[in-house]
């Protein structure tokens, strides 16, 4: 990705439409990122508003930090109360601590920052160690998973996170190849096990990139758990915009409000994952394949779980160890 568009925002003026962000509200982005998103809602909100941000990556929260002062420093008194969170945001409802909120918007996925830094081992595109964990106080590594997992939990993790037909044939390979410590070098493990198909347009590492991505970050796991607990959070009349970028979240999130509608906990917006125009996908190839889906909070009463069940999948091997 080209400089140019390292933190371009995804569907930034439907997410913000969506979510209705009305002058003296308060919002919160689960997925702070580089504050995107975050600033054009702290612009919408004025002096009586509240935006409550949240990320569980360091290095984003504190490029987040930077961004939001410089617009305090454009909007002056104009600029909303601003709080950031350092934490996954399965822990909103905790951090909260019953306060409601007006909207909630979740763009889920790993950002174009984090991809754009080689070190940070999420991209096979440059030679990096495999890391790609987004909170980098997190013990567990990409490699200790590459390296350590059993054949058939590698083949497993693939096919289920990375929804990869060939993940026996990967991880056999995986595994004849240890010791394996960089993207590149895993990158080419995979391309040799499975080469790409003639229908493919995409690298033949990129669902075992995303399958050990989702499984270090325990992403599905994070993305139930705000789902489940938005019901509690929401105010009744507030809203819920998701942004996903892969079929194994935008299942999750259909799922969930599609549930809620039938408790009547929620109000579906969109019959249909609203998608980006070819306008924005020209200037921005990452929104190409990000749908948006989003609700509107009813005035029954729900608790916690009601949503949608908790899935633990991604949790499974950091348990075992």
């Amino acid at each position: 990705m080209t400089e140019g568009l390292r933190h371009v925002p995804v569907l930034l003026q439907i997410a913000i439409q969506m979510l209705n962000v009305r002058r003296g509200g308060v919002y919160v982005d689960a997925t702070l990122g580089n504050a995107g998103h975050a600033s054009e809602m702290a612009r919408r909100l004025g002096p009586n508003g509240k935006l409550i941000g949240f990320d569980r990556d360091p290095e984003a929260l504190a490029l987040a930090k930077q961004r939001l002062e410089a617009l305090h420093v454009e909007m002056g008194a104009e600029m909303p109360e601003v709080v950031l969170h350092d934490v996954e945001f399965s822990q909103m409802a905790e951090v909260l601590a019953g306060q409601k909120v007006d909207g909630l918007l979740a763009d889920f996925g790993v950002s174009s920052m984090q991809f754009d830094e080689a070190y940070r081992g999420f991209s096979f595109q440059a030679e990096g160690n495999l890391d790609m964990r987004m909170n980098s106080r997190q013990e567990m590594t990409a490699e200790q998973v590459v390296n350590q997992a059993g054949e058939k939990e590698l083949a497993d993790l693939i096919y289920e996170f990375g929804e990869e037909r060939r993940s026996r044939r990967i991880a056999r390979a995986i595994v004849r190849a240890r010791p394996i410590t960089t993207t590149v070098q895993l990158a080419r493990v995979v391309a040799a096990a499975a080469p790409a198909m003639k229908q493919e347009r995409i690298h033949p590492a990129t669902r075992t990139f995303q399958a050990l991505r989702i499984y270090v970050n325990a992403e599905l796991s994070e993305i139930d758990a705000l789902l489940s607990l938005a019901p509690e959070v929401v105010k009744p009349g507030g809203r819920l915009v998701a942004i996903s970028f892969h079929s194994l979240e935008d299942r999750r999130v259909k799922d969930a409000l599609r549930e809620g509608a039938r408790q009547g906990i929620w109000e579906v917006l969109t019959r249909k994952p609203m998608t980006a125009e070819a306008e924005e996908t020209d200037r921005n190839p990452r929104a190409r394949s990000a749908k948006l889906r989003a609700a509107e909070r009813t005035k029954k009463q729900a608790g916690i779980g009601q949503a949608v069940e908790k899935v633990e999948g991604d949790e499974r091997w950091r348990h075992r160890r």
